[in-house]
This record gives C-alpha cells, sequence and structure tokens, in this order.
C-alpha cells in the first residue's frame, strides 16, 4: 500500500515534512494543511507553506478547504501558479469554526454543494483532485447520499477518515461504515484513522486487500518511524527510534529558532509536538518539556530523554 502524511495544522508544515523525509522517510506523498480564503485574501504562511521552492519532499500535494465553486476557483488557480499539478480537497475537517461555515465535514449534509464544487474540478485539467473526507457531519450515513456524486467525479483518490465531523477525534472509528463505503467506492480508496502501530497498519491490510493506501496522522507524529517500519517491515529499537527522533527535533528546533523570534515564540512552537511525540516516554521528563518556560530548562529535559 501507499503510505501518505496527513496535513495536521500546526504540526505538519514545510520544515516538518522536509526534516521527516531526511530523518526517516517511508512516505510517498506529504500532504500540506489546507490552505483558505480568510477575509477574502490567502493567508501568507499557507502561500508559504505551498510554495515548491520551500519544500524538499518526492511528493506534495497541496490541500484547499472551500464551500463554494468561486472559492474553489481561487485556491485552485493559487496551486497552479506555484506550479502544483495535484490537489486535495478538503471535505473533513472537522472543527465547528470551519464546518458552521460549510467547510470541511461541514459541508457533507448538503449534496447539491458537494455537487457544485465536484462539478467545479473539470474546469482545471491542470490539475489532478483527491478528497479527503468523514462519513459524514452528524450522521454516519451521509456519505451515502454523497458517494454517487463522488465516482462520477474526475478524482484520482479518495481518503476517508470513518468518524462523523461531530466526533471530532473522540470515540471509536466505524469501520463497519468504512467496509461499505469501501465495496461501493470506484475510486482508489485511502483509510485514515487511529493508525498507531505497525500491526495496525498490517491489520487494515488484511482487512481491506484492495487499499490504494493509508494515511498517517497523529500516529506519524507520535512515532516519526512509523512508515518506515512498514516498509522495511520491522520495527525500529527503542535506542534506534529516540536516536532519529533527536535528530529530528534538533533540525526542527534549529529552523524555528532561525526563523522565530524570541524564546516564548520558539517553545510554542516545539512543545505541541510533545502532545503526541514518543507517548511511552519517560513521564517525568514530559511534564518537564510541557512546563518549561525557556529554552535552557526545555533543552535540558529534552537531552535527558
Amino acid at each position: 500500500m501507499k503510505l501518505y502524511a496527513a496535513p495536521l495544522q500546526g504540526f505538519t508544515e514545510a520544515p516538518w515534512r522536509n526534516i521527516h523525509q531526511s530523518v526517516f522517510g517511508g512516505i510517498d506523498a506529504y500532504y500540506t494543511p489546507f490552505v483558505r480564503i480568510e477575509r477574502g485574501e490567502f493567508r501568507t504562511r499557507d502561500v508559504r507553506d505551498v510554495t515548491l521552492e520551500n519544500n524538499t519532499v518526492s511528493r506534495l500535494i497541496p490541500q484547499l478547504i472551500a464551500s463554494t465553486p468561486a472559492e474553489l476557483e481561487r485556491l485552485a488557480g493559487l496551486f497552479i501558479e506555484k506550479g502544483h499539478r495535484e490537489a486535495d480537497l478538503n471535505m473533513g475537517c472537522p472543527f465547528p469554526l470551519i464546518a458552521g461555515k460549510h467547510k470541511g465535514s461541514g459541508i457533507l449534509p448538503y449534496p447539491q454543494e458537494v455537487k457544485a464544487l465536484l462539478d467545479e474540478l473539470s474546469h482545471y485539467p491542470e490539475l489532478k483532485f483527491s478528497v479527503k473526507m468523514r462519513l459524514g457531519w452528524e450522521s454516519a450515513d451521509e456519505w451515502c447520499a454523497l458517494l454517487p456524486l463522488l465516482n462520477a467525479a474526475p478524482l484520482q483518490q479518495v481518503t476517508l477518515h470513518p468518524r462523523i465531523g461531530k466526533q471530532q477525534y473522540k470515540g471509536e472509528v466505524d469501520r463497519a461504515s468504512f467496509a461499505e463505503f469501501y465495496r461501493e467506492c470506484a475510486h482508489p480508496l485511502v483509510y485514515n484513522g487511529d493508525l498507531l502501530t505497525l500491526e495496525d497498519i498490517r491489520e487494515l491490510e488484511e482487512a481491506f486487500p484492495k487499499l490504494e493506501g493509508v494515511m498517517l496522522g497523529r500516529g506519524l507524529l507520535a512515532n516519526p518511524a512509523l512508515a518506515m517500519e512498514y516498509v522495511q517491515g520491522v520495527a525500529l529499537s527503542r535506542t534506534e527510534l529516540y536516536s532519529k527522533v533527536k535528530l529530528l527535533h534538533t533540525q526542527l528546533f534549529q529552523h524555528y529558532e532561525a526563523h522565530l523570534q524570541g524564546e516564548a515564540q520558539l517553545l510554542s512552537k516545539m512543545k505541541p509536538y510533545w502532545e503526541y511525540l514518543l507517548p511511552d516516554m519517560d513521564r517525568k521528563l514530559k511534564k518537564a518539556i510541557k512546563k518549561a518556560t525557556h529554552v535552557d530548562k526545555y533543552l535540558t529535559a529534552v537531552n535527558q530523554l
């Protein structure tokens, strides 16, 4: 199966992607966090993140989020201008401030709005489109009205996270609904959601042998070697994993140290990674990392780990 790195706002921007590929690898394509229009304009950081000169990964797929064909037109135009040949349409973001604007998973209860977006895709032959989505916003059967529209659309693949938007990341994934979608989807299908270990990926591969691939999100942030382990067929030892994580962290820290202003900005960028990274680490050290208010104390705890 192909292995894709999921887009996670605040975590998987270009610096992380570039360093992850150089230190760990195993990923077939990295998806950018979604680009959106805010107050009528593109956000500068989004444009910077999808600019090819800032990305060294072998395959980059920019993601957009939109609720109308007019928004999609502007975002697709940006991607084409930046030299991209692929794009992903986000219909999965579960955060209420986004969903309430009929974006992300908030558009899923409205088949006519989904159809308008999908119809717009054919206007951009320069781009190969994919869709990342959930089962629905309020109900796990909302996909039933959408799948005929998806099957008829010019898509290279569909990524499905089998939760509803209102769950966000809580509760269990709905494998039964995913199995129904899997049987009826005409496009190559990618699974996303709660893949945390090598065994999780292998179990999914056995259950759904026709899957195109899997998308790794929080599991890859927790264990950056997860994709590499799947490709190599064996899990890293704790020593090997911690050694590579140290290298990733050092390079990421040095990048942000050079580009952010002051200790507060630097720590506010680095500390959130430890919400996911190495969940089996020593709890006292993780607490010391989270409580650090100065860079020297932060680095002392990281180096002890």
